[in-house]
């Protein structure tokens, strides 16, 4: 596997690319992001309206909080929180959906590829997961690229929607 697809977990659940940090949310941030608040470390177009939604549903699935739940991502040489990305845990019959969101100012560099190799990789490590699926709007090319990127196949198509889904398989055929 090349070097930037591979994810090293930290002691406290950190996944560490080759140019990103995945970090858990806190409940302070979830918070400063529902009051509007912005802290220092954040990029400027930090948080996007999903970043919002998911902040706000934080509360209401404290399984995202853990190990396998959503992540801020962090660009490690700037250390800046560009974008979020998580699992929607926990899994049903082996199943666990990702979703991710990079902000306007750091698109086009590659991150939410990386970012979502990673969390899927990790999630098909973690317990009773076999398959991790990402939906796209067909609307949005480029979610589809990234998901192409990032090594999931192409599973359906229904009126405005894409779905794809990477296994422990895919990741190993890379």
């Amino acid at each position: 596997m090349h070097s930037s697809t591979s994810s090293v977990p930290a002691a406290h659940g950190e996944l560490t690319t080759d140019r990103l940090v995945l970090r858990a949310w806190t409940t302070a941030e979830a918070a400063a992001v529902l009051d509007d608040r912005r802290p220092a470390g954040w990029a400027g177009d930090f948080p996007a309206e999903g970043d919002r939604v998911i902040a706000g549903l934080l509360t209401e699935n404290p399984a995202w909080l853990g190990e396998y739940g959503h992540r801020l991502i962090v660009e490690r040489d700037t250390g800046l929180v560009v974008g979020s990305i998580g699992l929607f845990w926990p899994p049903s019959e082996g199943v666990v959906e990702i979703g991710y969101g990079v902000v306007a100012s750091r698109r086009g560099r590659g991150y939410a590829s990386e970012a979502t190799r990673a969390l899927a990789a990790h999630a098909l490590a973690g317990p009773g997961v076999h398959t991790v699926t990402a939906t796209a709007e067909l609307s949005n090319p480029a979610s589809v690229r990234v998901l192409e990127k990032a090594g999931f196949r192409h599973w359906s198509t229904e009126e405005s929607t894409t779905r794809f889904r990477i296994t422990e398989a895919d990741l190993t055929r890379r």
